[in-house]
């Protein structure tokens, strides 16, 4: 794919590296962690060898997303600190659904909706993690009562995780040319101008 030398660059390629490692150890979590939900999803579990293989990669796989989760926590978590005008944004969603943009709010690199789900994702990632070292059984020991608490906790964060990914995807697919932002890094101009104003002056001085 050609792109114009006057693209503005929005991810360098540690942070695509960091975003899509977080996204395929999701995908590997969801999956294997299905399969435990409901006996309907447990033919999943053959995606990892079995049943067997499945419960014990789970949780490794966990811990390893939840360290890439936390950096991309630290790179990012300054620019999604919510403002005024993010509040703003969001009281006005509904234009944005209706593809009448033009007049919303202007935006720094994230618009309110991308901050909600940042947050909203850190939120369920706290959860998973901490419930996720209570049922944990193979490493930890806590009383029973913690345990099945632990599990609904869990299981609830992981749908919830679950939903807000697949926003997140419709958003990206959604809103032309977004994708290509998280997968070369760029976005044109005019992209910026008209999703990111605030952000498009900041970089371009305009």
């Amino acid at each position: 794919m050609i792109r114009d030398p006057k693209d503005l660059q929005r991810y360098t390629p540690q942070e695509r590296a960091n975003h899509w490692v977080v996204g395929i150890s999701f995908i590997l979590l969801a999956l294997s962690g299905l399969a435990f939900f409901h006996p309907a999803f447990y033919p999943l579990t053959y995606l990892f060898g079995g049943g067997t293989w499945a419960r014990i990669l789970h949780p490794y796989i966990g811990v390893f997303m939840a360290f890439f989760f936390v950096l991309m926590f630290l790179r990012f978590h300054k620019l999604n600190a919510m403002t005024k005008t993010d509040r703003e944004w969001l009281d006005r969603i509904g234009e944005m659904v209706d593809g009448n943009d033009q007049n919303m709010p202007e935006q720094g690199k994230y618009n309110g909706g991308q901050k909600a789900m940042f947050w909203a994702s850190v939120v369920c990632m706290v959860l998973l993690v901490v419930s996720g070292v209570l049922i944990w059984r193979a490493q930890f020991s806590p009383p029973l009562e913690l345990v099945r608490f632990g599990a609904v906790v869990h299981a609830v964060a992981g749908a919830a995780m679950i939903a807000l990914i697949m926003i997140h995807v419709y958003a990206a697919i959604w809103v032309k040319g977004t994708i290509r932002a998280m997968w070369y890094g760029t976005v044109t101009r005019a992209w910026a101008k008209q999703h990111h104003r605030a952000w498009y002056r900041e970089m371009t001085g305009k």
